[in-house]
């Protein structure tokens, strides 16, 4: 059995190869949404519904979305974090702003989209958490939580994800809806099981 103490920490090439992995994944997935006519859970979620409610572009209103976020980033988990984040964030809005361009995707049922969303975008979240970053906005309460109460980070986005598809049902088409639930399902149970503070710390 290892002893935590001696667990090295990550070094800064080791962070910047973790995080760039995870935003990039993170980006495909959120392509691939899109792409097929889904949305997705967290804030990046709310910043899809906004998106296709108003015709503005995924990557500035899901960084403007983000914004009130890192003050409580700030206060909670330290500028260090704060500043992953707000660097990740405009990353993942240029990337998502940019990918168009260089891969324009065929037809995708829904159903595979979806699967292909939620891993891309669970093992990419997964991979910034390990690094001590992250996506900003309702990710940042959930990791808050987790490290007040021992509360897992997957079931906290689980269920601000339920309170975001009820709203999501009364203004788009049910199908969707669903189909965009599996996604979600997805993401989060990738988080759940295998982002656990007891099997692994981030440093």
């Amino acid at each position: 059995m290892s002893d935590s103490s001696t667990t090295l920490k990550h070094s800064l090439l080791d962070d910047l190869q973790g995080l760039s992995l995870g935003i990039f994944l993170c980006g495909i997935g959120v392509h691939v949404l899109t792409h097929v006519g889904l949305i997705t859970g967290q804030t990046a979620g709310l910043a899809v519904i906004i998106s296709y409610l108003t015709g503005w572009s995924f990557g500035p209103v899901f960084f403007v979305i983000n914004l009130p976020f890192y003050v409580l980033a700030y206060r909670r988990l330290g500028p260090m974090f704060t500043v992953k984040s707000l660097i990740s964030v405009t990353l993942l809005s240029l990337v998502t702003t940019l990918l168009p361009y260089g891969w324009q995707m065929g037809e995708i049922t829904p159903w595979l989209g979806a699967l292909l969303a939620g891993c891309t975008i669970g093992i990419g979240l997964m991979a910034m958490f390990r690094h001590n970053g992250s996506l900003g906005g309702f990710g940042v309460l959930a990791l808050v939580i987790q490290d007040s109460t021992g509360f897992r980070a997957g079931y906290v986005q689980l269920i601000i994800d339920a309170v975001l598809f009820g709203i999501a049902f009364f203004i788009l088409p049910t199908s969707l809806v669903l189909w965009s639930l599996l996604g979600a399902v997805t993401v989060n149970a990738i988080i759940a099981v295998n982002h656990r503070p007891d099997r692994y710390v981030a440093r």
